[in-house]
């Protein structure tokens, strides 16, 4: 972690925007339309996917990818002009939110201006030619960092959007770019703003291991937070994904989740989600309403930052397109959700989550996450029945070795999401199918 990244970021809330897809026309006039609505979910940060021109040679779809750009100083046509782009930030600004960009410096479109007058800035196979380090996407080239003057022109690029008021970067597989050039990155924007914030998007476990098996540099999660504030969650995402297929136990998810406790730094802010514009929409893949707000309070609940992606708040199961006008399925009967994702962040807003101990607990009930936090003579419990399960659950940790005392009262406490009462006798409570979130003495 960056020595200087604040705790307090697993308190925030991330919405992602892809203006094309959002609403209306897809223009930044139609996200600030929209910003009372995302504000009134608790959103801080507003992050939107590439804005910047999308490349025309080798375009994919109809429209393009926005992660194939011509001009990274420059914003998409398509989505308004610079000034309508200065006054959204402005308007996301007075509503105490901040706006966050998609850097995307690992590559280029095949017409990019880069490209036109520095071909210097380019990797090359063997034979000479264009192309990527490891996968040959048709519709970008990858960049060589080894010219220090890409290093340059691409920290001009971020100073550019910094001084007209942009508070943070997404930056896309930022692990394949050199740590030494996003901590410069991150010395030199923060003489602009001191509080900018950094998310890489990591790579999953397998995909780094099949990168460095190529002989090319990756960064592990924990290399990353030598310059970022958040990483994602990639390591976790692919074991949840293989335990939602049936290939591994509960059990074997959560351990991974647990080993980001020892594995990195003390400070460390991972981005918790279910779903982005990488991944299947969660609905899509949780049918069942409830196990899917057990899924989405639980991601609130983790230690780190959650994200929604535009349309989540919504249930709805598309994935937009990314290189064809596909907008969100604004689905108003969704309100109940909507109501629930408001009151998890209002829950998540407590000072307990950023410098809180935290543990996921071994369960006394199989198919159960438990998962608590403590700070100094509060304790704040977690309970999520993923799997349906009836009966009751003690409220005891099960682990042999365990953090710290769990000696929970019995009494009558308020659930916090949903305003019932929950009796523990005994050391155990009654599960509920919904999530519960407890403070209990």
């Amino acid at each position: 972690m960056a020595i200087d990244s604040k705790k307090t970021l697993r308190n925030k809330l991330i919405y992602e925007v892809y203006v094309r897809n959002h609403k209306g026309n897809g223009t930044f006039n139609d996200v600030i339309d929209d910003l009372d609505r995302i504000k009134d979910l608790g959103v801080d940060i507003v992050w939107f996917m590439p804005i910047h021109p999308i490349g025309q040679k080798n375009k994919k779809g109809d429209l393009g990818c926005p992660y194939s750009i011509a001009d990274f100083t420059k914003v998409n046509p398509e989505y308004g002009t610079e000034e309508d782009f200065k006054k959204t930030i402005d308007e996301i600004h007075k509503r105490g939110m901040v706006c966050m960009i998609d850097i995307v410096f690992n590559h280029t479109s095949h017409d990019a201006k880069y490209l036109m007058e520095h071909p210097e800035y380019y990797y090359r196979k063997p034979d000479g030619s264009l192309g990527g380090k490891v996968a040959d996407w048709s519709d970008i080239t990858d960049l060589d960092y080894s010219n220090k003057n890409l290093w340059d022109d691409q920290i001009d690029a971020l100073k550019k959007w910094s001084r007209m008021g942009v508070d943070g970067f997404r930056c896309d597989v930022a692990p394949f770019i050199p740590m030494d050039f996003w901590m410069r990155a991150r010395r030199e924007i923060g003489e602009i703003n001191k509080d900018t914030v950094w998310l890489a998007e990591t790579v999953h476990p397998h995909f780094l291991q099949m990168v460095r098996n190529a002989g090319f540099y990756v960064a592990s999660d924990c290399e990353t937070y030598s310059a970022f504030d958040i990483t994602y969650d990639y390591d976790g995402q692919e074991k949840w994904t293989q335990y939602l297929n049936g290939e591994i136990s509960l059990n074997e998810y959560l351990n991974v989740l647990r080993s980001q406790e020892s594995t990195n730094p003390e400070n460390y802010v991972k981005l918790r989600f279910v779903e982005n514009h990488d991944n299947p929409r969660a609905k899509k893949v949780i049918n069942n309403d409830t196990l899917l707000e057990n899924w989405t309070a639980f991601t609130y609940f983790q230690k780190g930052c959650p994200m929604l992606y535009a349309g989540q708040e919504m249930k709805d199961s598309n994935l937009p397109d990314l290189f064809t006008k596909d907008m969100v399925n604004w689905n108003e009967d969704e309100a109940d959700f909507v109501d629930f994702l408001k009151k998890l962040k209002e829950i998540k807003s407590d000072n307990i989550f950023a410098d809180g101990m935290y543990k996921i607990c071994r369960a006394s009930v199989d198919g159960v996450i438990y998962a608590v936090y403590k700070k100094e003579e509060r304790t704040l419990v977690g309970i999520f029945n993923v799997e349906s399960k009836i009966g009751e659950i003690s409220l005891e940790d099960m682990e042999h070795h365990k953090m710290f005392d769990l000696d929970i009262k019995d009494g009558t406490y308020d659930e916090l999401i949903y305003g019932d009462k929950v009796t523990v006798k005994e050391g155990k409570i009654e599960l509920s199918q919904k999530p519960m979130i407890i403070e209990v003495i």
